[in-house]
Formats: C-alpha cells, sequence, structure tokens
C-alpha cells in the first residue's frame, strides 16, 4: 500500500489567464511550455542577483478550467509570494490568487494514488521516488493519510531533496548551492528569465562549489544548523535530520582538502560520512548536467 500525508505546511497559489503561460516562461526559472499530462514543473523565482526566493510546484489547471496553473508552495510564503508575481504582472491579462483555505496538498510515495482521491495528481519531479502530489479540496485531503509528516521529511531526506527554510535560507543562496539544477528546477534551453544570466554563468562555467548532500551520523545526531567540521576548519551546516540520516550544506572544494589531509569530518560529537553524488564533482574539464 502507498504512503500518503497531508502536508499542512504547503499552500495553493492560482495563477490564471490568456497570458499566463506567456507571463511565467519569461518569470520562472523552468519552462510552463507542453507540461506533459500528469506532470508538474518544480520551479524558482529569483532575485535579479540570481538568489532563490520562492521555490514552487508548477501545476497545470484542470481540464475544463480556465487556462493557468496552480503554485504548489509554502503556506507561510503564499501571501510574499502572490505579491512578487503580481510585481511582475505589467499588463499581462492574468489573475493572482491565493487558494489556501480551499485548497492543499498531499503527498504520495511508495505506490500509486488511491481510487477515487478527489484532486489534481502529479509526478513529483525532483527525484525518481518521490512519488506523486495532490491539490485538491483541503477538507478532502486533509484526511488522508497511511504516513505522517514526519514519515514524509524521512521519505525526503532519503531522496536528497533539500526543503527551503531548512536546509537553506530563502533569499540568501543561489539555485546551484541547493541542488534546483539538479532536481529538474531549471531549464537551461529556455529564454531569459528573473536572474537568468547568473544561473547561466555558473552552470555554463561549472564553478559550483556549495551542495547539499545527503549525510550520515556516526554517533549522538546533532541539531539541524549545527557546523560541520573538517578539523579545525567549518566546510557546511547540517539541515534536515531524520534519525541519523541528514542532509547539510558543504563546501565541496573543502571536503575535497580536508580528504586529502586525512581530517575527520564532525558535527558535534558526531563522525559524519558523506555521501556526494557523481554528478557533483566538478573536474578541469567540466561535467555533464542533466537538463
Amino acid at each position: 500500500m502507498a504512503n500518503s500525508v497531508f502536508l499542512s505546511d504547503r499552500g495553493v497559489i492560482e495563477v490564471a489567464g490568456a497570458d499566463a503561460t506567456a507571463f511565467l516562461h519569461k518569470l520562472i526559472t523552468n519552462s510552463v511550455l507542453n507540461i506533459p499530462a500528469g506532470e508538474s514543473r518544480y520551479s524558482g523565482l529569483l532575485t535579479p542577483q540570481g538568489k532563490l526566493i520562492f521555490d514552487f510546484f508548477v501545476v497545470p489547471l484542470p481540464e475544463g478550467a480556465e487556462a493557468g496553473y496552480y503554485f504548489d508552495c509554502p503556506r507561510e510564503q503564499t501571501a510574499d509570494l502572490a505579491k512578487r508575481v503580481t510585481f511582475h504582472k505589467m499588463r499581462a491579462k492574468i489573475t493572482i490568487a491565493d487558494r489556501s483555505d480551499v485548497l492543499g496538498v498531499a503527498a504520495i510515495w511508495g505506490g500509486d494514488a488511491p481510487a477515487g482521491i478527489e484532486g489534481v495528481v502529479t509526478r513529483d519531479m525532483r527525484a525518481p521516488d518521490m512519488g506523486l502530489r495532490v491539490i485538491g479540496p483541503r477538507a478532502s485531503l486533509s484526511g488522508l493519510g497511511t504516513a505522517n509528516e514526519a514519515a514524509y521529511e524521512a521519505h525526503r531526506v532519503a531522496q536528497g531533496v533539500p526543503k527551503g527554510g531548512v536546509d537553506f535560507t530563502y533569499g540568501d543562496t543561489f539555485i546551484h548551492d541547493v541542488n534546483l539544477d539538479y532536481l529538474h528546477g531549471v531549464d537551461f534551453k529556455k529564454g531569459c528569465y528573473v536572474g537568468q544570466e547568473v544561473v547561466a554563468r555558473v552552470h555554463f562555467r561549472n564553478s559550483a562549489r556549495k551542495r547539499i548532500v545527503k549525510v550520515h551520523f556516526n554517533g549522538p545526531t546533532p541539531e539541524p544548523g549545527a557546523q560541520i567540521m573538517a578539523g579545525e576548519i567549518a566546510i557546511g551546516q547540517v539541515g534536515s535530520i531524520a534519525g541519523s540520516e541528514g542532509l547539510a550544506s558543504l563546501r565541496l572544494d573543502k571536503l575535497d582538502d580536508a580528504k586529502a589531509a586525512g581530517a575527520a569530518v564532525k558535527a558535534g560529537e558526531a563522525a559524519v560520512d558523506v555521501t556526494v553524488p557523481p554528478e557533483f564533482i566538478a573536474t578541469a574539464a567540466g561535467v555533464e548536467k542533466r537538463l
């Protein structure tokens, strides 16, 4: 049986109207053109300096509805995100509305969506086994659940998927630092969007040095935010934690230096095992990126 849970910390914004697709395509990091049925687009909205201020899923509105999209986003950000999108609206023929009072979000993993579920069901594209997400009536989805939110957080950590506000700070980080490029949150082939120049420069120069990676703690589990040390040198910070597993933001160049020097990597009293995916390892010749 699939695991399912209502995500109480998620909200829903609706961006609808004749210009919704063209407007969003020029605003956010991912393409909204020709989204296949049953899929969403994980995306971000950046400052002109290329820093991530919002991340969200873009979900086409149900068939038969007005042209447009839902944004599945952190509920505490819905007002600010709607305001920021409105700021860019100019003369675009769109409407922007916070639907969080009536619509909610649920996650399903380890199997198919239950029969008869009410809402729009799409794949979570960030990692192969993340599962599904549902946007539907809040009253209906709030009763959904074979698991709890802690189980979902453990699943997210196991998949190596970071969470804003826990693994990184909005407005103070670049998208490569939080793996948005490898979470299928950026289209490097589409035209300009806010912050695109900075993103493209880092991508094509292969100059990202900081990444969020999976870690295992051998010893007392540290608190989120604890520094990760290589000898006397701070190389990163602990983020999400699920038992002895976690995610951490690390300077990969400093991690390499620590390994070369034989320095122990620790967070508090716990030795830290770090899993760095091969695609994160930069070489002088560059590495192939997933587009």
